[in-house]
């Protein structure tokens, strides 16, 4: 075996299997990895539009709560003003209705002072009546009696 001979056969061969090679595997192999090259671009854009999203999702909630928050403390404190409020009409209430049964309570022992007297006069006048009547000895009729009563009446108001 020659030895040029080989080697010509060897490099032929290698060049058929380059150009081989080049035409026919490497654009399969080439495509294969630009395809893989897209699917990694395509989940690295992915994973940063996930990150992205999470953290308007996070800021979002977080301006939610900050939200509620000072949500829930204006409704607690309007709760406190009203309950306040009410507190304060119940003793306004309170001492309005006080006011009036005392009031009332005064009307009520003026009008029986008032009845008293009247009664006590009466009794009174009936009193001096029977007693002049004994001194006297005589019966006064009873239109007599009530003009005398009405008179004395008068004269003690």
């Amino acid at each position: 075996m020659n030895i040029n001979a080989t080697l010509l056969g060897q490099m032929i061969t290698f060049a058929v299997f380059v150009w081989f090679t080049m035409k026919v595997i490497w654009p399969m192999l080439d495509q294969a990895l630009v395809e893989r090259r897209q699917k990694i671009a395509d989940g690295l854009a992915a994973a940063e539009k996930g990150h992205q999203t999470l953290k308007e999702a996070v800021e979002n909630a977080e301006a939610r709560v900050r939200q509620s928050r000072i949500q829930s403390e204006s409704i607690i404190a309007n709760a406190s003003k009203q309950a306040l409020q009410i507190v304060e009409d119940a003793k306004t209430e309170a001492a309005h209705e006080r006011n009036e049964i005392i009031s009332s309570g005064h009307k009520n022992v003026e009008q029986a002072l008032q009845q008293a007297k009247s009664n006590l006069q009466l009794q009174v006048a009936s009193l001096a009546m029977l007693g002049a009547e004994k001194i006297l000895t005589r019966t006064i009729n009873a239109r007599d009696h009530k003009d005398l009563l009405d008179s004395l009446s008068k004269e003690l108001h």
